[in-house]
């Protein structure tokens, strides 16, 4: 018996080699090449071999394997100058806050501030880096010679950080005279200052939200009978209680595929109400941006982002996910019995069993898949089977813990961009 297995198992491997070689073979013929990961070089290869589905779609969700790659950054920053001066894409969504929209929006339509600050927006620190005030600045420089009709707008779909929403309600209660009770309004402070334990069970959304929903109620009552010129404030007002809602809702339902649904929510609102051509480019990790996330662990057939925008919007939804091979990673742990802090990682060869294992035998540094091309060919098999791939998300690489995750490409991606190496974005996260 132990001699047919061996043999069983070497021909296993034998097809397993043969079927990653015709993979090998497929991509080198018929990828896109990206030139270089610079953010200010145009996309010559890729326009003139740019995908079909990729050119008929209006939504473009581009992922990362991790929140802490250079390379990530900036090639997604090519693509969203591509997209803009090409399809006219002029909504640019990011994973990240209603509440950095107000001042990124003033800093890019030519308003205060600078690029040595306007990064303090954020309320996620990975976007706290040089590529993406760079992209910020491109923007402005692009929305100074354009009208505010034809001018790019920032937009945050997260539900994480709702600070000084209530703040802004209040306002606008106080200037307008709106009769909401105090009682609702010390409502509304309650939930802003309260904290997600994703450990822990409670009752907090059933609670709170039919109150939040009055208030929205009076707010909307209200706005019938204002001037135009108020229509936008309670407009923005009425967007922030329902991120409040939203982030009430997630304080009771913390798993991440909750946050999934309210962002899908979030973007479905923004393509109708602020898109004029139902064109948007949506920045996020791959596990948010991709098609199928595999695994439903709440049980209550919820699904990621990138499922939702799929199944509801289908083929206008072109999703591109991003893989690696080697380079420099972060990640916040501690050795021993030290405190945890962030520390460099560096990943001298890609992990074995892994799809990066055979995409870095590949000719070309930076290159492009599209999916519907490599289902049709050689590479189908190899892009049809499930493999690992590293994933990071909020605490980066740890070494000492397992980041590989068994993944199936053909179903998760439209389109696939992979890099060989990888370094740290511009920032002083872990003491650059």
């Amino acid at each position: 018996m132990k001699p047919f297995i061996s043999v069983l198992f070497f021909f296993l491997l034998f097809a397993t080699y043969a079927q990653d070689q015709k993979a090998v073979g497929w991509i080198n013929e018929h990828a896109i090449t990206i030139e270089d990961a610079n953010p200010d070089t145009n996309l010559k290869l890729f326009h003139t071999n740019i995908p079909q589905k990729f050119a008929a779609a209006k939504i473009f969700g581009f992922g990362e394997a991790t929140h802490q790659g250079k390379e990530f950054f900036d090639i997604k920053a090519k693509f969203f100058k591509y997209l803009v001066t090409t399809q006219d894409v002029k909504v640019f969504i990011m994973e990240d806050s209603y509440t950095s929209e107000a001042g990124i929006n003033e800093w890019i339509s030519g308003g205060k501030g600078d690029a040595a600050t306007i990064a303090n927006n954020f309320s996620i620190g990975f976007w706290y880096c040089k590529e993406v005030v760079d992209l910020l600045e491109w923007m402005r420089n692009y929305n100074l010679t354009k009208s505010s009709e034809e001018q790019i707008r920032f937009y945050g779909m997260d539900i994480q950080d709702v600070k000084n929403s209530n703040q802004e309600i209040r306002d606008l209660v106080e200037k307008y005279a709106v009769p909401v009770s105090e009682e609702l309004l010390v409502v509304v402070d309650s939930c802003v200052a309260k904290e997600v334990k994703y450990a822990a069970k409670t009752d907090w959304a059933t609670i709170q939200i039919p109150k939040l929903n009055e208030v929205e109620r009076i707010l909307l009552d209200f706005r019938a009978g204002v001037t135009n010129e108020a229509i936008e404030e309670f407009n923005a007002a009425i967007r922030a209680l329902n991120y409040l809602i939203q982030y009430t809702y997630y304080v009771q339902n913390h798993y991440s595929q909750d946050r999934d649904l309210k962002m899908f929510e979030n973007v479905k609102w923004i393509l109708e109400n602020k898109s004029k051509n139902g064109k948007a480019f949506i920045r996020s990790h791959n596990e948010h941006i991709n098609n199928k996330q595999f695994g439903n662990y709440s049980g209550r057939n919820i699904y990621n982002l990138g499922r939702h925008l799929k199944e509801y919007f289908k083929n206008d939804y072109y999703s591109v996910g991003f893989d690696f091979g080697t380079g420099t990673l972060a990640g916040y742990f501690s050795d021993s019995d030290e405190k945890p802090s962030w520390k460099k990682v560096e990943l001298k060869e890609p992990f074995a069993n892994t799809y990066a294992k055979t995409l870095f035998e590949t000719k070309d540094d930076i290159y492009f898949i599209d999916m519907f091309s490599a289902l049709g060919g050689d590479a189908s098999d190899f892009f049809k089977k499930k493999t690992k791939q590293l994933v990071a998300g909020g605490g980066g690489f740890n070494p000492n813990k397992n980041h590989l995750y068994q993944k199936k490409f053909s179903a998760m991606y439209d389109g696939l961009i992979f890099v060989k190496n990888i370094r740290l974005p511009t920032n002083d996260l872990i003491g650059e």
